[in-house]
């Protein structure tokens, strides 16, 4: 019956060790998933700050765009002042300023030079002298 005692006894033991065991790994893994869920939250606010970098890199090249648009848009306002500049205070038509620039080729050039004859018209550096006539503001 020794025997029996001993297998008991070893039994007991056996799964003492193995309840500690159990605790210990019970332990690790909430801290494992306390651990996995820092990261995960910690993962996020990288993918957001990336985000508005990325963002932020791509503004200033639409910047761009929109300045190099811009430019073009003063280009051809500054030939148009130009032009009215050597014609004096004669009246001419939005297709003639057109063809003097060299933009008459198609309706949408035309339409550029009509958009930015009203635009300075609006904003005085010349004026509607009549129904599609256009002249240098006077003074």
């Amino acid at each position: 019956m020794v025997s029996a005692s001993r297998t008991a006894h070893s039994i007991e033991v056996t799964a003492e060790g193995l309840q500690e065991e159990l605790a210990r790994l019970h332990f690790q893994k909430q801290a494992l998933e306390r651990e996995l869920a820092a990261i995960v939250a910690h993962l996020g606010s990288v993918q957001r700050a990336l985000g508005a970098l990325e963002s932020a890199l791509v503004t200033p090249r639409a910047a761009d765009q929109v300045d190099a648009h811009g430019k073009q848009y003063g280009k051809l306002t500054e030939q148009i002042v130009a032009y009215f500049a050597k014609v004096g205070d004669a009246e001419v038509r939005a297709r003639e300023v057109a063809a003097a620039l060299g933009r008459d080729a198609d309706s949408g050039s035309i339409n550029a030079v009509r958009s930015t004859l009203d635009r300075l018209v609006a904003s005085s550096r010349i004026e509607r002298a009549g129904r599609g006539l256009y002249r240098t503001g006077r003074s």
